[in-house]
């Protein structure tokens, strides 16, 4: 499978790393050109590219930050049902920390609106990248991954996908209920580390 990330952080740099791992053709891109990103792409074990070529990959992974989301989305063709996974926090300031309002709405609900036939998966959102970075098999338990979606179908792909990465997925529920627990300033899952103990 093509895995591709807009957006190369730490994040972005943790999801394809897993992503090779379990070997997967993985492209990185960032807001810059590929050249900008080839030392870290022969780390990776990864292809640089272009955002356009990351995001026609079979399933892509948003992480660049919050203010760039509108335009990156907004210039990109229709995903014909392709999967999305929005791993953004719509964060609009660090100091003093304000996160976007979307009134009774998610900012997985407007990264939808604006990724015309993509089927969004909110993930990746709720833990520090150290988290995401490290095996997420411990002695202990699998590391739970908390995600939310409106397509049962790419659910069932997603978390598929992160359960070969080592990830024990729980799925949260829709962009709209789901998104909520799970979004930055307020929601319960937001910053939760946790473990599922395996018997």
């Amino acid at each position: 499978m093509r895995f591709g990330t807009i957006g190369a952080g730490n994040i972005a740099q943790a999801v394809a790393r897993h992503a090779v791992a379990a070997g997967h053709d993985v492209v990185i891109s960032n807001s810059r050109e590929p050249e900008t990103l080839a030392e870290l792409a022969a780390e990776l074990g990864a292809t640089a590219g272009s955002v356009e070529e990351a995001a026609a990959a079979d399933i892509v992974l948003l992480a660049p930050p919050w203010s760039a989301v509108d335009d990156i989305l907004g210039a990109l063709p229709a995903w014909d049902g392709r999967i999305l996974i929005d791993a953004t926090n719509a964060f609009i300031s660090f100091s003093p920390t304000q996160v976007a309002d979307f009134g009774d709405g998610t900012s997985s609900e407007h990264v939808a609106s604006l990724a015309s036939g993509a089927h969004v998966i909110k993930a990746f959102n709720t833990l520090f990248a150290r988290f995401i970075a490290a095996d997420p098999r411990h002695d202990a338990g699998r590391q739970l991954l908390f995600y939310a979606g409106d397509d049962a179908d790419a659910k069932a792909r997603f978390a598929a996908l992160v359960d070969d990465f080592g990830f024990a997925a729980v799925d949260a529920g829709s962009l709209h209920e789901g998104g909520k627990f799970m979004q930055a300033g307020g929601g319960p899952l937001s910053g939760l580390h946790a473990l599922k103990q395996e018997t």
